[in-house]
């Protein structure tokens, strides 16, 4: 697999990596200005020439990913037996210089319900290099014709129907972002529970007033949630202030807090 080939997989998965690129070369190197390779916290693709310069890149690059690292960083190698090295000596004679540029991993964003503001919502969020999962339990509300301008913008977009739209929260990856907006209170509410069972989810919104979250906030208690995990859930989602109740405006308020959400965890670019 090339490195273009595992850039596209490391974000189909979700998975962060380190673009490696070889800028200037002065002598005689390995390989030309141009190569690449991808570096991930477990895999490699392609090379930058081997030896002490490619061990060396790919060792700074899994630092940046345990870090967080979101700023390329460049890196000089000289080429001769007079250089300090870690991983061997490469006496090609010339001087390369090296970027490493964090690829982050896409955050995931589930929204459960497909109505009226949750497809504003999608369709809001489809312009953003997220991961998008859209959930409802009701077969007719994803439509592919329906979601055709969702689909064709940058989000990459999983269409699920799931009948038991809890096991599908089950299965989101850790880290997912999950916004409960369906159009039955009962399903709300086993979304709710499923989330807080989770402790490795990100952000949890669920759509609706003060007076119906303290309704779900008192039964949650009784389902055994304490405070600190009912804390997690917001209720009402978006951010306060904005006037108005139309789909388009709640899906705005929501969007942005969300991006509020992504620019606080150093989640996406």
């Amino acid at each position: 697999m090339d490195w273009l080939d595992a850039l596209q997989l490391l974000r189909g998965e979700g998975v962060p990596g380190v673009l490696v690129t070889v800028t200037s070369v002065r002598g005689h190197a390995p390989r030309d200005p141009g190569a690449k390779m991808v570096v991930s916290a477990a895999d490699t693709w392609d090379t930058v020439g081997g030896g002490n310069l490619e061990a060396t890149a790919i060792e700074r690059a899994r630092e940046m990913l345990r870090a967080g690292a979101g700023e390329p960083e460049t890196m000089t190698f000289s080429l001769n037996e007079h250089a300090t090295v870690a991983h061997g000596r490469q006496c090609c004679g010339g001087v390369v210089d090296v970027l490493l540029e964090p690829q982050r991993a896409r955050p995931t964003v589930a929204i459960f319900g497909m109505g009226h503001v949750g497809y504003e919502l999608a369709r809001v969020l489809s312009r953003f290099p997220v991961r998008l999962h859209l959930v409802d339990s009701r077969a007719g509300q994803l439509d592919p014709a329906r979601f055709a301008e969702v689909t064709s913008g940058t989000a990459q977009v999983q269409l699920r129907h799931a009948p038991v739209p809890e096991a599908a929260l089950a299965e989101l990856p850790a880290g997912a972002h999950v916004l409960i907006m369906s159009h039955d209170h009962a399903e709300d509410f086993i979304l709710c529970d499923t989330a807080l069972r989770r402790a490795d989810l990100g952000s949890v919104g669920l759509i609706g007033s003060s007076a119906k979250w303290s309704r779900f906030r008192k039964r949650l208690g009784e389902e055994g949630h304490d405070d600190a995990a009912l804390a997690r859930i917001s209720c009402p989602i978006g951010i306060p202030g904005i006037p108005g109740k139309s789909p388009a405006t709640i899906a705005v308020s929501v969007a942005a807090d969300l991006l509020r959400v992504f620019a606080a965890d150093g989640d996406g670019r």
